[in-house]
């Protein structure tokens, strides 16, 4: 059995946090520009009360705006893989995740700030601030945004074992409302690995209160493996 808290010295956190690092700005920053201005877009949609005419007029402009990529070529499977990253594709390291992506406007974004090793214990820390799109109750993000974020939060975390794996279970126990446009933080940990199993926990926290507390487990498997069998199927429906 192994032991239940892992101790990876720094070497492997280190060069997670200094990967990270050197891979900022993956993407062209004009990728990134667009993927905000689209991003504030979609927020604005989701807040605001929109005459039909001027809907009918930003639309055709967006209209001819993604009538200009049609025809480019679309990226392979795995450079937009939303876990790629931390499943061991750490060259594309979430630039187009639909969680922490700046090239994705989907994307809150979710920000990794920190990674550490305390004696035994292998941390992360991250923020994100949601817009209205992300809105469930009034004036609060939805909760199936919030499992999401965790699922990318602790996923962030397991890849921290250094055999990283797919998630298994999640299981999330809301506290108190996450409000909106408001900065939320996140801490995840490494807890143990067992064989195949990784298990993690986290929390997020708004003015130093837990809004939410989720534990994941995770799965370790052989993504070498896994793409193969991707590539198969993609080939096979190319036919």
């Amino acid at each position: 059995m192994s032991d239940p808290r892992p101790d990876l010295g720094g070497s492997w956190v280190q060069a997670m946090a200094e990967l990270r690092e050197k891979r900022k700005g993956a993407e062209p920053l004009e990728i990134h520009k667009l993927a905000t201005a689209t991003r504030r877009l979609i927020s604005l949609m989701s807040s605001k009360q929109i005459p039909p005419e001027l809907a009918a007029e930003v639309c055709s402009l967006v209209e001819s705006a993604y009538s200009n990529f049609e025809s480019l070529e679309t990226l392979s499977q795995f450079s937009g893989f939303a876990e790629s990253a931390n499943s061991g594709d750490t060259t594309s390291f979430f630039d187009r995740s639909p969680i922490q992506g700046s090239a994705n406007p989907l994307a809150p974004p979710l920000v990794i700030n920190h990674y550490s090793n305390e004696v035994g214990k292998v941390k992360i820390t991250a923020t994100a601030t949601f817009s209205g799109a992300y809105e469930g109750p009034p004036g609060c993000v939805h909760g199936g945004y919030i499992a999401a974020v965790f699922d990318e939060v602790l996923g962030s975390a397991q890849s921290l074992s250094g055999n990283p794996g797919m998630t298994a279970n999640l299981s999330i126990n809301y506290r108190r409302p996450t409000p909106l446009f408001e900065e939320i933080t996140y801490e995840a940990e490494l807890v143990s690995v067992v064989g195949r199993k990784i298990l993690t926990s986290g929390r997020s926290f708004f003015e130093g209160k837990v809004t939410a507390e989720a534990t994941g487990l995770f799965i370790s498997v052989d993504f070498e493996k896994l793409a193969q069998l991707a590539l198969e199927k993609l080939s096979k429906a190319e036919e």
